[in-house]
């Protein structure tokens, strides 16, 4: 996964309003009398009220994964049992102590949103059990690190480089997408952003009732809690530049596609001023700003697939130093295509495409005899799938891969 450094900032509302282009529902025409802030802070009594620790844990536990998983000095001891057990927090797999007793796992709050999966159990088991079998390869890729991965055959390529199954697929790429989209973007889009979930609270907030040694109203802490599976951690450069993770690093990047210029404003401008209307039990408002995150966010893991099934594409035309690269971009792309799953469309309150649609996706993109070595068929659906998912999001193919869009 590659990163992009850039400076965090956060722009007022008023220049979010200004960008409609990601967003047909902000209600700027009727602004509220109160008080919005320019950033997401938050006080009662002279203390801070945000408060998403949880979410930082969780985005740190993926990071330690991703870390490990890419470690190619450490592919020949690769222990498969510690990365499983970092998907469940057991048996203290992580190396900062405090993620080992927070008490916290990815596992658990993966498929487990109150919109989607509360009367799905069994698809909810489905996609745990899936993340577990991607775990497994992994471990069986690394298993195999002194084995140049051929067709069926798990290992790595370009001198161990890339570790891939034997369909060419990176489990790592596809894991840690993969879990932006079922344990992050559900929790937050499906869960914590869910009407249902934060009405009810409603009577306790209007009372202004806090939570038990807490400084914050339980639907006030469910918003930040959303808030902060996309906006949760960032570190600092040596050069004093904020790099970001995981949702946030997406989004600037899609943010960088002059076709969606504003939409990290949107995004971060609505969770600003949804948590200013919840403060001032303005419900209304804050539907409509739950209404512009789920949009918004929704399409930037659909760029972002479109992108990668693009550059994927490409690369297999060329010549044969490029398909660690084309096998790594399909990789992040598959891992997108599984977060298409965890959309939600406002006004619908469903995702954008089905489970069966996204697995029928997957199927077709690893389809070929040989999967993703099979270049010919892999070319060929990547251009298939890439107008698919354009369409179904209202965007088109050429808009998502302009190059002001990568990273």
């Amino acid at each position: 996964m590659r990163f992009k450094s850039i400076f965090f900032y956060v722009l007022p509302v008023a220049a979010s309003l200004a960008l409609a282009s990601c967003s047909d529902d902000d209600s700027s025409s009727n602004e509220p009398s109160y008080n919005i802030p320019a950033t997401y802070t938050f006080e009662r009594d002279g203390q801070s009220t945000v408060d998403f620790s949880g979410q930082t844990t969780r985005l740190k536990m993926l990071l330690e994964f991703d870390a490990y998983s890419k470690n190619k000095a450490g592919f020949p001891t690769f222990d498969n049992n510690l990365v499983l057990n970092m998907f469940s927090n057991t048996n203290n797999p992580f190396s900062e102590e405090a993620l080992n007793t927070s008490g916290k796992q990815l596992r658990d709050k993966t498929a487990a949103s109150a919109d989607y999966f509360a009367s799905n159990s069994v698809e909810a088991a489905e996609i745990k059990a899936s993340f577990d079998g991607l775990f497994t390869e992994m471990g069986q890729a690394a298993a195999n690190y002194a084995t140049t991965a051929t067709p069926g055959t798990a290992g790595s390529i370009e001198d161990g480089k890339r570790l891939v199954n034997g369909k060419g697929l990176e489990p790592n790429q596809a894991i840690i997408k993969g879990l932006m989209g079922a344990c992050f973007m559900d929790q937050a889009l499906n869960n914590y952003l869910s009407i249902t979930v934060l009405d009810e609270t409603k009577l306790a907030n209007d009372a202004g009732t806090l939570e038990a040694g807490k400084n914050y109203t339980t639907m006030e802490h469910k918003w930040d809690e959303a808030y902060g599976y996309i906006f949760g951690y960032q570190t600092t450069n040596t050069d004093g530049t904020t790099k970001v993770y995981f949702w946030e690093s997406y989004l600037n990047t899609v943010n960088g596609n002059p076709f969606f210029e504003g939409i990290t404003a949107n995004i971060k401008n609505a969770f600003i001023k949804g948590r200013a209307a919840i403060v001032n039990k303005d419900y209304t408002t804050r539907n409509a700003q739950i209404a512009i995150i789920k949009e918004n966010l929704s399409k930037v893991g659909a760029v972002r697939a479109v992108y990668y099934l693009n550059e994927g594409k490409a690369l297999l035309s060329g010549d044969n130093t490029q398909t660690v690269k084309a096998f790594h971009a399909l990789s992040e792309a598959y891992g997108f295509i599984t977060g298409l799953r965890y959309t939600n469309n406002p006004a619908k309150n469903t995702s954008y495409f089905t489970a069966q649609e996204v697995k029928n996706i997957q199927e077709t993109l690893l389809g070929g005899t040989d999967g993703f070595w099979d270049a010919n068929y892999t070319s060929q659906k990547a251009t298939e799938l890439m107008e698919t998912i354009a369409q179904r999001f209202g965007f088109t193919v050429e808009q998502a891969i302009h190059e002001g869009g990568s990273h």
